[in-house]
């Protein structure tokens, strides 16, 4: 019989499924829950299990693991007599992957204390494609004993594991983390206009800024949707505007200025009011193209 946690994964989504599937490549017992069937096939597919709720899902698990899209759904999974707190065993580490506001995650960790249920906030960045290499930056908020006992759990699913302080501060990070990369989308953005407007040969103008100083993770894995216009979503414009406004909002809450994000902040927003929340969000280009007189 395996030694390894028995794992509930709650939330199966574009993030989720890879990473629920890379654990059962590992070899941990995985029991999910999620609202789509398909999604639930697709788990016991890969050799997971698939729990008819919640309360099944964690009644017998180590650890669950929550991986949904915003606040309101890690509060509707967590509360309530049938959610996780109700019907997980004193004991149990919930570990929520999901990208909140820090004070849920607070909030979350102090009512899980009543209940004897330790948590983690655990945040992570790297998209659709890190989820499914398992090369995710984890940035994680909560206990050292906590997160010790997690490691091996991370180590599975991402290449940087990073303890960053009490509950709450993984978020704060993940915060930072979705400032930095809408910016650079947004600066890629431009430069691929730019550079198409002045006739250069864009493919090999993006090789070479990649290999220098301009070069980054956004530029290497949203390059070719740039080139293509393929904005099939790896991390949709919709999450990316609730991240923009998580990070403005805590950054005003600890007098931080952001006057670049703010702008970037505005212009996510203005392309999902646009009818592109559901695309990728390296359709920051589309926005840089309407404003540069495109016709989209």
């Amino acid at each position: 019989m395996s030694s390894l946690p028995k794992i509930a994964w709650i939330g199966l989504g574009i993030m989720g499924s890879p990473m629920s599937e890379n654990l059962v490549r590992a070899g941990y017992d995985v029991t999910g829950f999620t609202l789509e069937q398909d999604k639930l096939d697709r788990l016991t597919a890969a050799g997971g299990a698939a729990a008819a709720s919640i309360a099944d899902a964690v009644r017998d698990a180590d650890v669950v693991i929550t991986m949904v899209p915003a606040s309101p759904q890690v509060e509707a999974i967590a509360y309530g007599p049938d959610g996780v707190l109700a019907n997980a065993r004193p004991g149990t580490l919930l570990v929520d992957m999901s990208s909140i506001t820090p004070q849920t995650s607070v909030d979350l960790a102090k009512a899980a204390a009543d209940k004897g249920i330790r948590v983690l906030d655990a945040p992570v960045s790297g998209g659709e494609a890190g989820a499914i290499e398992a090369v995710l930056s984890i940035m994680v908020g909560g206990d050292q004993a906590d997160f010790d006992r997690a490691e091996p759990i991370f180590d599975v699913l991402g290449r940087t594991v990073v303890l960053c302080g009490p509950h709450g501060s993984g978020q704060t990070v993940k915060a930072a983390n979705q400032l930095i990369v809408a910016v650079n989308i947004q600066a890629c953005a431009e430069a691929v206009v730019f550079l198409e407007k002045s006739g250069v040969d864009l493919k090999a103008a993006l090789d070479v800024l990649n290999g220098g100083l301009a070069g980054s993770t956004v530029l290497t894995r949203k390059k070719d949707a740039f080139l293509a216009r393929d904005f099939t979503p790896g991390f949709r414009i919709d999450l990316h505007h609730k991240d923009m406004g998580i990070v403005t909002d805590a950054a005003r809450a600890v007098g931080a200025a952001l006057p670049v994000g703010a702008v970037v902040a505005q212009l996510v927003a203005s392309l999902r009011a646009q009818g592109d929340g559901g695309l990728d969000h390296s359709a920051l280009l589309r926005s840089v193209e309407r404003l540069s007189g495109a016709r989209l």
